[in-house]
């Protein structure tokens, strides 16, 4: 019987010992319920699944958490339509792994490392410059192969080998500002930008560059400011005919406030941050603002789009928060559902989720989107864009009107 006892102990240690040795069997993780994208766990074949992995660097936080949102937001509508793709005749599942750069410069390089190293083959983002540039070397470092959305900013994709960009650049939006503010008989601007953003800064700068130098007033803001009353004072007391103020939309909706208040009497210019419904909230019922932006896209360019991803939007109440509340379509959003398929083009040109080749595939992309066809010249990191939408802030019926579309010569 000690005999049997024994036989028997020995056979469950076995058993125990082979069922340690098998690995963990783990699954993919869906967008969280929060509306942001959680971070997915490596895949070790355990589950059968293969995994491609999209880094999501955009802020969900901070001054310009409400443009980051929507832009992700685009993202993930595109990865509910075509969750897989193809590589070398097996089907992967895309995950989007998400990292929050908080809108600060100083949290970007720590969220492109916490991409870098859950394994994404290659990144989609930033909205807002700075922190694109801030985080541009360690993508490159890294050879991770980095896609621009809405970066406008030229150094984005001059810090680094490995950042791409589908997005018009300042140069071109500067002077498409100016030309129309000139369109609008404006002869003396005032330029306000927030001190240390390579955006707002930047933008400025070249708004003024064509503007005329000699034709602008120049001010800067800091980090922290809540009351612009002063600024709108100083454009007045200045003799200027037109506001140029391509900065946050939190700042842009005080800014909105005080020129209300204080009856302005020119029209507001800014870029493309301004194309939003945050926007067209602080200005509803104020008729006494005018502000035109230029931006990637119009809602109405594309009718089947609009309507599947209004719907999209109106079927999860995080994403309707995550839009400011509404469905009204923001460019931005509609620029991170391009980028999401440059990506997967790229992807599938190189025939490997390994970021060394993604990388090289990704020049070689011609990619029609939603807002119009992406392709890289030769040798170029810039897509080649040059049209701009210019709109209208419509105060009555709180949406925006197009005015048109606009190049330069």
């Amino acid at each position: 019987m000690k005999k049997i006892l024994a036989l028997l102990l020995a056979l469950c240690m076995v058993f125990a010992l082979a069922a340690c040795g098998e690995p963990a069997v783990t699954e993919s993780q869906a967008p969280a319920d929060d509306g942001t994208v959680s971070e997915a766990p490596a895949d070790d074949g355990a589950s059968g699944d293969k995994v491609i992995k999209i880094g999501v660097f955009e802020p969900q936080s901070g001054d310009n958490g409400a443009g980051g949102k929507q832009e992700i937001l685009g993202m993930q509508y595109a990865n509910s339509l075509t969750p897989t793709v193809d590589i070398g005749g097996e089907t992967y599942t895309v995950e989007l792994i998400s990292a929050d750069n908080q809108s600060s410069n100083d949290k970007a390089v720590s969220a492109a490392q916490e991409l870098i190293t859950n394994g994404a083959s290659v990144v989609l983002g930033s909205y807002g410059s700075g922190v694109s540039i801030a985080a541009a070397t360690a993508f490159g470092d890294a050879g991770i192969p980095a896609i621009g959305v809405t970066c406008t900013n030229p150094q984005v994709t001059q810090v680094s080998d490995t950042y791409y960009r589908i997005c018009f650049i300042d140069p071109f939006q500067g002077t498409v500002l100016a030309n129309y503010a000139k369109s609008l008989g404006a002869t003396k601007a005032y330029c306000l930008a927030k001190q240390g953003d390579d955006y707002s800064v930047g933008l400025v700068n070249y708004f003024v560059e064509a503007f005329g130098a000699e034709n602008c007033v120049q001010e800067v803001f800091q980090e922290g400011t809540s009351d612009y009353s002063s600024y709108v004072t100083n454009a007045k007391s200045n003799g200027c005919d037109i506001f140029v103020a391509p900065v946050s939309t939190e700042a842009a909706a005080l800014i909105i406030d005080q020129a209300a208040t204080q009856d302005l009497g020119m029209p507001i210019l800014a870029g493309d941050t301004w194309d939003s419904n945050v926007i067209v909230k602080a200005a509803q019922g104020k008729d006494n603002v005018h502000i035109y932006v230029t931006t990637f896209y119009q809602e109405g360019g594309n009718a089947e789009f609009d309507a599947a991803f209004k719907e999209w939007i109106n079927s999860d109440s995080v994403n309707l928060e995550n839009n400011g509340g509404n469905d009204m379509i923001a460019a931005v959003s509609v620029m991170g559902y391009d980028a999401y398929y440059v990506a997967l083009e790229a992807i599938k040109a190189a025939g490997s989720a390994d970021p060394a080749a993604v990388l090289e595939a990704l020049p070689t992309v011609n990619y029609n989107g939603i807002t119009g066809n992406i392709s890289f010249a030769d040798g170029a990191k810039d897509a080649t864009r040059d049209v701009a939408f210019i709109k209208y802030c419509n105060t009555e019926t709180g949406a925006w009107d197009l005015i048109g579309e606009q190049g330069i010569e």
